[in-house]
């Protein structure tokens, strides 16, 4: 399996590929599905980044505006306010990586001044003003595929010519568009937008075929943690059913996808996932992990 090594700001690096990464989420809102807002105040916040750093996350992932299912778009300021003190606070007390997810090239902006060092936007950078942004900035862009907006992304998604080719696509095309405004590829990661624009079967195939977005060359990170496919499958319907069996289906997702090629795995129980993958490297990880990844496992 490659190995991608990126440059982080202020002069760090972040190797990805010699092991499965794992991100903790950190949603800073007060209307997240996962949480219910608790995480809404910035010590709140802070407290339990920190203790996701703990329990082993490569690198936390804050946010201010929930892209759930029927989600309205979250004006700048509110965003800021909500991110901003908690991406401090964390950079006062580490250096692992952080990234910022929203779609606003305003918000990752003052996110990148404050501390943070990665842009994770679920629109891949479609709003114009990234352009400018990406190249004056040095800093990892993870490109998410969608179909639609959060607001009416589930309403009916549909994909003729498969969801596969179609991601495949979506990615080939944004790749170039970031080339053609002379930003390096070298600084992209691709998540192929699990519940996103997807029926309980399109995120199934995106599992079992993740290789297909491994062959174009930079690294999969895949976002599944207690999404409702998970719930559908296992039987609880909604975003009601969030107790511990949507953490085992997560946990079992997630070893689907390192299995099939998953460099990168977001999610909100960070301690189970770790778990996940030192057994999955000291079990025999197969051909997509070599013996050098099995010696740096967590």
């Amino acid at each position: 399996m490659a190995v991608w090594d990126f440059q982080l700001p202020r002069g760090r690096g972040l190797r990805v590929g010699a092991r499965p990464l794992v991100v903790g989420v950190l949603n800073c809102t007060p209307d997240s599905f996962s949480d219910g807002g608790m995480l809404a105040q910035p010590e709140a916040a802070i407290r339990a980044g920190s203790k996701m750093l703990d329990e082993g996350a490569d690198w936390i992932d804050v946010g201010g505006e929930s892209t759930r299912p029927g989600s309205l778009p979250v004006p700048s300021e509110v965003q800021l306010d909500r991110i901003l003190p908690v991406i401090r606070g964390l950079r006062e007390r580490t250096d692992a990586p952080i990234s910022v997810d929203t779609t606003s090239p305003a918000v990752a902006r003052e996110a990148l001044a404050a501390g943070a060092d990665i842009f994770n936007d679920v629109s891949a950078c479609r709003d114009p003003p990234w352009r400018e942004l990406l190249r004056e900035s040095s800093a990892p862009i993870v490109l998410m595929h969608m179909q639609g907006t959060p607001l009416d992304m589930q309403e009916d998604p549909r994909y003729p010519e498969g969801v596969v080719p179609e991601v495949v696509r979506f990615f080939q095309e944004r790749l170039e568009t970031l080339r053609r405004w002379g930003v390096s590829l070298e600084r992209t990661i691709l998540d192929p937008g699990i519940g996103f624009g997807k029926r309980v079967q399109h995120n199934l195939e995106l599992l079992r075929n993740i290789e297909a977005f491994a062959r174009l060359g930079r690294p999969v990170f895949i976002g599944a943690s207690r999404k409702g496919f998970v719930g559908k499958v296992l039987g609880d319907e909604g975003f009601s059913g969030l107790g511990p069996e949507r953490d085992l289906g997560t946990v079992t997702v997630n070893a689907v996808a390192i299995h099939n090629g998953a460099h990168i795995l977001r999610v909100h129980d960070v301690r189970s996932t770790r778990a996940l993958v030192r057994m999955f490297l000291a079990a025999g990880a197969g051909p997509r992990w070599t013996d050098a990844a099995r010696e740096d496992s967590p």
